[in-house]
């Protein structure tokens, strides 16, 4: 299970964001030697932050539409999401889901099993 076959099976009745957060192994930080890892910069302004946001959503290719944190990084923090999180928020704002941090707690069949119990139960969460 992927994030791309999740909203390909749910996009019509979930809406789905990618936040582009602080970079977590940029190659003049935290690096690490995988090939898996893109080899870039940790971005200093919000434009090139932007920029990077931009070329990752063109690479995941799953369609979601990518939005970008701040430069002090309020949604990394209030979400503790570096390196990635899954979260699944119910329409009455609250946390139904909370993923483990990435890239081992990074479940996306955990994440479908949240959206279909909040499905079968709108007020659970």
């Amino acid at each position: 299970m992927s994030l791309r076959d999740l909203y390909a099976r749910y996009s019509d009745e979930v809406q789905f964001l990618v936040i582009y957060i602080r970079e977590a192994h940029p190659q003049d930080g935290w690096a690490t030697n995988s090939d898996l890892c893109p080899k870039i910069d940790d971005p200093r302004t919000i434009e090139e932050r932007r920029k990077v946001a931009g070329e990752c959503e063109v690479a995941m290719a799953h369609g979601i539409k990518t939005y970008v944190d701040e430069m002090d990084d309020p949604v990394m923090t209030a979400y503790v999401a570096q390196p990635e999180r899954l979260y699944l928020v119910g329409v009455d704002g609250r946390v139904a889901y909370q993923g483990g941090q990435g890239p081992w707690g990074f479940e996306p069949g955990e994440l479908e099993q949240a959206i279909l119990a909040l499905r079968a139960d709108p007020t659970a969460g």
